[in-house]
């Protein structure tokens, strides 16, 4: 079984905009589960632009299921995260200002801050997700690295599923298939939509989770997030 992670990042983004309380995040990340969800991810960045620290703690007691913290690990993301022990914290190499995640690590190169930083996070009994493209030698050394799981970044394929779907997941099934044989679990996301997820859930093998954001709340807009949650399940049952 392939879980279902949404991320509330752009619920978020829309409260913001207001100032007020309205969409209200805590009671939307509680719906989603009780609509079927695996699991709540939140991206809480510097500037604080969707989801706030304070978002984080106060959805700390209500998810149920599975809360899994992205971000990059900084001294301040690190507090945050070892004070409200999550579930997963899957760590991304983005910069202050990044608008979203648009790469995976060079785990080559940061090898020593990632084992550090994965040390720390395991001591805190947190399982740790390293953002990762599909080379297999970053995806050895994420295992290096003493990670539990590796995500890979699927906006290629997502740029390429419309024109030559096989091509646009063939690497992807050597990367998951190279992360197994590691002894990682493998998570997916970034662009993954009701139009390429169930064809990348069908051919990518030990597929654990998919973290969805951006594309299942535009689809809520029309579909209702209860439809959209179900809609997205259905695609991660294999036909």
């Amino acid at each position: 079984m392939t879980n279902l992670s949404v991320n509330i990042n752009k619920v978020a983004t829309l409260r913001n905009a207001r100032g007020e309380n309205v969409p209200d995040v805590q009671k939307f990340a509680v719906d989603c589960e009780a609509f079927g969800a695996n699991g709540i991810t939140v991206h809480p960045r510097p500037d604080e632009r969707h989801i706030r620290r304070s978002d984080v703690l106060l959805l700390r007691p209500l998810v149920k299921t599975e809360f899994n913290i992205e971000g990059y690990p900084s001294p301040e993301f690190m507090d945050l995260v070892l004070k409200v022990k999550p579930e997963q914290v899957t760590l991304v190499p983005d910069a202050p200002d990044s608008i979203t995640s648009n790469a995976g690590w060079n785990v080559v190169e940061n090898i020593d801050f990632l084992t550090e930083t994965v040390e720390k996070l395991r001591e805190a009994g947190i399982r740790t997700s390293i953002f990762v493209d599909t080379s297999v030698d970053n995806i050895r050394m994420a295992a290096k690295a003493g990670a539990d799981r590796v995500e890979l970044f699927t906006k290629p394929y997502a740029d390429n599923y419309s024109t030559d779907p096989e091509g646009a997941v063939a690497p992807f099934i050597e990367a998951s298939n190279a992360a197994h044989k590691c002894g990682l679990g493998v998570n997916a996301g970034h662009d993954l939509s009701l139009q390429n997820l169930r064809f990348f859930h069908d051919n990518v093998p030990y597929l654990d989770e998919v973290s969805i954001g951006h594309a299942i709340i535009a689809d809520a807009l029309y579909m209702g997030i209860e439809n959209a949650i179900k809609a997205y399940k259905d695609c991660l049952n294999k036909e």
